[in-house]
């Protein structure tokens, strides 16, 4: 195999599926990332066994020809060779080795053969929609936040989306949740999703994909099987085992009955209770005191003080006062661009429901903490 790139274009690439590769692997192969090359094009493609993707670019060839190179390693030299540069890579029938050579820089990388590459077996997918990539950006962000990283409790670790009906119309909903704060956000319900039941989208295969997302302005096809998910872009495919299990009833946490009512500017909130959580930056508890037309945020620590700061909101109902993680706070908070934020009260010691004002698809639960 030989070829040239110009160095943007194969660094795009390798951003790309490098993020795939773990960085300790106790098979070998998995390190690397295989190259192949033909007609005018390079597949450069890349697995950890539950995730694939595979991204093709134009290229001058040479010889055609497939090898592996390590991941990481390659994509380190690429990206600090300079701006503009060609980069020529080649290697030898039966050798082990993968040359890399731009201006008068020159590598000589350990290789394993391509044969030895894996690859995830293809399923049929019989459920086929689009979605705009506005619209799944929006299912990710405002919800992976609230994704659970306690992997005794694995069906918590990634985005549980399922197809709903409310009243006359039809979403795509998208909920995370880690027992401390839920996140729910929902889009239209794309033509091919209606028998969406449920699935559950890892953590990591979400990470990746939001990456991608960042480079389109295209609608993203989007493939399912019963336990596999294809993301394809206009040049790039991820595909995605999905976890195995059974996402609970998050829906049950969803209070109704909350009737006391305050409505705030998210923005200058979020920067009070900011400000206001550095003093309680172990436990990071704050207390958030209502009373009629303003409401109080203030931290106490035995060890490094107090802080108070009152902000004018609309709230008439009784005085109460609630404990929050400042963390989990502001994960929701951080979600509303502009605007306003409307929280959903009962007392201190049940869940509060959080509402984007200007945005009736989504929607937070948050629990209390003692103060």
């Amino acid at each position: 195999m030989k070829l040239t790139v110009e160095r943007s274009e194969l660094l795009k690439s390798l951003t790309h599926v490098q993020g795939v590769v773990e960085r300790k692997n106790t098979i070998p192969i998995l390190s690397n990332i295989m190259l192949e090359a033909e007609d005018s094009r390079l597949k450069l493609k890349a697995t950890d066994l539950d995730i694939e993707i595979t991204e093709i670019i134009s290229v001058e060839i040479m010889e055609s020809g497939s090898i592996t190179a390590p991941a990481h390693m390659l994509y380190d030299i690429v990206r600090k060779l300079p701006e503009g540069s060609q980069v020529e890579i080649s290697s030898v029938a039966d050798a082990d080795k993968i040359s890399i050579i731009s201006g008068r820089s020159r590598f000589s990388l350990a290789s394993i053969s391509a044969d030895e590459f894996p690859a995830i077996a293809s399923d049929d997918m019989p459920v086929s929609f689009k979605l705009a990539a506005e619209e799944l950006r929006a299912l990710i962000d405002k919800t992976r936040f609230a994704v659970s990283t306690e992997e005794t409790r694995y069906y918590l670790n990634g985005i549980y989306v399922h197809a709903k009906k409310n009243e006359d119309t039809s979403v795509l909903r998208a909920a995370a949740t880690d027992g401390h704060r839920l996140a729910c956000v929902e889009v239209s319900l794309p033509e091919g999703a209606e028998n969406i039941t449920g699935i559950i989208i890892p953590r990591k295969t979400i990470a990746e994909i939001r990456k991608l997302v960042d480079e389109t302005g295209e609608e993203i096809s989007i493939d399912l099987s019963e336990n596999k998910i294809r993301f394809a872009f206009a040049d790039t495919v991820l595909t995605s085992k999905l976890i195995d299990g059974t996402y609970p009833d998050y829906e049950r946490v969803i209070p109704e009955g909350n009737n006391k009512m305050l409505e705030v500017d998210a923005k200058q909130f979020a920067n009070a209770v900011s400000r206001v959580s550095v003093i309680s930056e172990k436990s990071h508890a704050v207390k958030v005191a209502l009373d009629a037309g303003c409401i109080t945020i203030s931290a106490s620590s035995s060890e490094s003080g107090s802080a108070v700061e009152e902000l004018e909101a609309s709230y008439n109902d009784e005085a109460i006062e609630v404990g929050f993680n400042s963390r989990y706070l502001l994960d929701i908070l951080q979600q509303v661009r502009s605007g306003n934020v409307r929280f959903a009260m009962s007392d201190a010691a049940s869940p509060t429901v959080v509402h984007e004002v200007d945005d009736a698809g989504s929607i937070y639960v948050l629990m209390p903490m003692r103060v």
